[in-house]
């Protein structure tokens, strides 16, 4: 299993980015699939989720403003982040649990400046 995040960068408070996991396989239409996040000098903590029925769940800091989804035909996952705030900044991974495995993307830095 493979997973390729990609789609951060620097932006101003305010501001809007869309981060993307592309999956080898058909990972994402058949398990679990979810976003952490790292800040600098903290522990990676869950933000979004998407389970196989669609189902969401987020961390309280980024409800309302992050949103989660997937394209099953493009074995891609979504993470579209409105209103960012200077403290969404830090490195972000997506992440499956695959025949009993877990599995990291290598990560992709969302940095937002006040």
């Amino acid at each position: 299993v493979q997973l390729q995040a990609s789609g951060g960068g620097l932006v101003q408070a305010g501001g809007s980015l869309r981060l993307s996991c592309v999956a080898s396989g058909s990972i994402i239409r058949n398990n679990y699939m979810a976003w952490y996040g790292q800040a600098p000098g903290k522990q990676r903590v869950l933000v979004a989720a998407i389970r196989t029925d669609d189902t969401t769940n987020y961390a309280d800091s980024v409800k309302g403003r992050f949103a989660v989804s997937k394209e099953n035909a493009e074995n891609t996952v979504y993470l579209q982040m409105n209103n960012l705030k200077p403290e969404d900044t830090g490195v972000y991974y997506c992440y499956t649990v695959a025949r009993g495995r877990v599995y990291w993307g290598q990560g992709t830095q969302v940095t937002v400046s006040s």
